[in-house]
C-alpha cells in the first residue's frame, strides 16, 4: 500500500521523460505531452477494469494538463520569442500555464502530507514533491518577470515605430500657400486632448529638445470675448512657415489631425501667427 501510494503522488510530479541535447525545448514538451496521453489511457483502462483506484486515473489527467502548460512555457518563458510575435495575450498565457503548474503541485504536496499524517506514506515521500513545487514556483516568478519584460519591449519598439512615422512625414521640405495668410486641414479623425496631446509633445520635444509652446488650452477669457467656444481645442504659438511650424502641421496630417495655420493676425480669428489643433471654434450662443 505504501509503495502504490508513493507511486501514485510522484507520477508526474518531476520531468520523468527523456530529452536529447538535440531536442528544442517545444519539441521535448511535445513528446512529454504523448507519453502523458499514452500513460493516461494506459490507467484509464486499469482503472475501468478495476485495477486501479479512479484517483489514479485524476493524477493522470492531471499530467497530462502539465504537460500541455509545460508546452506553453517552452514556447513562451524557456524559448525564444520575436519581439514582433509577442502580443498580450501569448504574455497572459505564459503567466496563466505557470499558474496552473503551481495549483496542480499543491494539491500534490497537500495530498502527500495528508497521507503522511494518516500514516500511510512515509515523510520521505513528500520532499521530491516540495522540491518541484519551489521549482514551479521559480518559473512562476520568472514569468512573471518575463512578461513585464517583453511588455516594455514591445510598448518600446511601437513607440520607435512611431517616430520613425512621423520623421518620415516630417523629413520632406515643401513650401505651402497660405490663402489670406490662413491654411485649414480638415483632417479624416477627430482631435483629444486627452489621448493625443501627450505624444505630440513628447515628439516636439524630441524633435526640438524644448516643450511644445501652448498658447492656449481650451476654452479662455480671450476665446470668450471673441465670442468663440474653444473647448477641445489647443493653440500652439509657432509660426506655420517656421521649422517647427513645419513639423507640426506634417505631425498633425500624419495623424489625420485637423488644424488651422494662421501666419498673421486676423480678425475675429487670431491675435498672432499661431497653429489652432482641432476642429474651427463655434460661435458661443451668448455672443454680442
Amino acid at each position: 500500500m505504501r509503495q502504490l501510494s508513493f507511486i501514485l503522488l510522484c507520477f508526474g510530479a518531476l520531468a520523468a521523460f527523456g530529452q536529447t541535447p538535440a531536442d528544442s525545448p517545444e519539441a521535448a514538451a511535445n513528446k512529454r505531452i504523448e507519453l502523458a496521453k499514452r500513460e493516461l489511457e494506459k490507467v484509464a483502462n486499469l482503472v475501468q477494469a478495476g485495477a486501479l483506484p479512479r484517483i489514479r486515473q485524476e493524477q493522470a489527467e492531471l499530467d497530462v494538463a502539465d504537460a500541455q502548460d509545460d508546452a506553453i512555457l517552452a514556447h513562451t518563458l524557456y524559448g525564444e520569442m520575436p519581439l514582433k510575435d509577442v502580443t498580450d495575450k501569448l504574455l497572459e498565457e505564459m503567466v496563466a500555464a505557470a499558474q496552473r503548474r503551481v495549483e496542480r503541485q499543491q494539491v500534490r504536496v497537500d495530498l502527500a502530507r495528508k497521507l503522511v499524517l494518516d500514516g500511510v506514506t512515509a515523510q520521505s515521500t513528500v520532499t521530491p514533491l516540495e522540491e518541484e513545487m519551489s521549482m514551479r514556483r521559480m518559473n512562476l516568478n520568472l514569468a512573471h518577470s518575463r512578461s513585464r519584460l517583453m511588455g516594455e519591449l514591445v510598448a518600446m519598439a511601437k513607440y520607435e515605430a512611431s517616430m520613425r512615422e512621423i520623421q518620415e512625414a516630417t523629413r520632406i521640405e515643401y513650401h505651402d500657400v497660405f490663402t489670406k495668410g490662413m491654411e485649414h486641414y480638415e483632417g479624416g479623425s477627430s482631435f483629444q486632448a486627452s489621448h493625443d496631446l501627450k505624444p505630440l509633445e513628447t515628439a516636439f520635444e524630441k524633435k526640438f529638445y524644448h516643450a511644445l509652446p501652448i498658447s492656449a488650452m481650451g476654452e479662455t477669457d480671450l476665446h470668450r470675448s471673441m465670442g468663440m467656444d474653444h473647448s477641445g481645442r489647443v493653440d500652439v504659438a509657432v509660426n506655420p512657415g517656421d521649422p517647427e511650424g513645419v513639423w507640426l502641421r506634417r505631425y498633425l496630417k500624419s495623424r489625420g489631425i485637423p488644424y488651422y495655420a494662421f501666419t498673421r493676425a486676423m480678425r475675429g480669428k487670431a491675435t498672432a501667427a499661431h497653429i489652432h489643433i482641432g476642429p474651427g471654434s463655434t460661435r458661443l450662443h451668448n455672443a454680442d
